[in-house]
């Protein structure tokens, strides 16, 4: 897994002011932020092509569940950078950047078998749901409640999703 820093991008000088955060808590979250919408863009990317490469006998249930699965990705991104702005935080401004701070791998492959999809995009949502949590403990060491609270929903939906790929699969991740 890579893990880069936001180096070059700068922060916001200020949050509002009635963010009730250390300037140390808002940095530290920001730079979590900015990692878990690197690994929200990267699990989009990943899921979005399997879900335009899938074939063979399941092709329409499979197509149509990463369908779901990468609208749902997606709109998540536009919260998570819009939280980092809010606490007086920068987020990420280019693929360069998704690329330095992304934890999950590309899936550069160009046929694998469906249920191989299934199960990467399994064990790749099960371990953006550990980043998660990872992430809530510091928000929760910071006193930020509303960071936590959207965390919360987060990792409850990365759980589904998880969910409903092991299920489909018949193994767990």
């Amino acid at each position: 897994m890579k893990k880069g820093s936001m180096t070059g991008s700068g922060s916001a000088t200020s949050a509002p002011p009635a963010l009730q955060l250390s300037h140390e808590g808002r940095q530290e979250i920001g730079e979590l932020l900015c990692f878990l919408l690197a690994d929200f863009f990267t699990l989009y990317i990943k899921t979005k092509s399997f879900h335009w490469h899938m074939h063979g006998p399941h092709f329409r249930d499979y197509h149509l569940l990463l369908d779901e699965q990468s609208e749902e990705l997606f709109e998540a991104t536009d919260a998570i950078a819009e939280r980092a702005r809010k606490i007086g935080e920068s987020t990420i401004r280019s693929i360069g950047d998704i690329a330095r701070l992304q934890r999950l791998n590309d899936a550069e492959i160009s046929d694998a078998p469906a249920v191989a999809m299934l199960q990467m995009l399994c064990e790749d949502n099960a371990a953006l749901a550990g980043f998660m949590r990872s992430t809530h403990q510091v928000c929760d060491a910071s006193g930020d409640l509303a960071t936590a609270s959207l965390l919360e929903n987060w990792i409850d939906e990365a759980e589904r999703r998880s969910w409903f790929l092991s299920a489909t699969v018949n193994s767990a991740c």
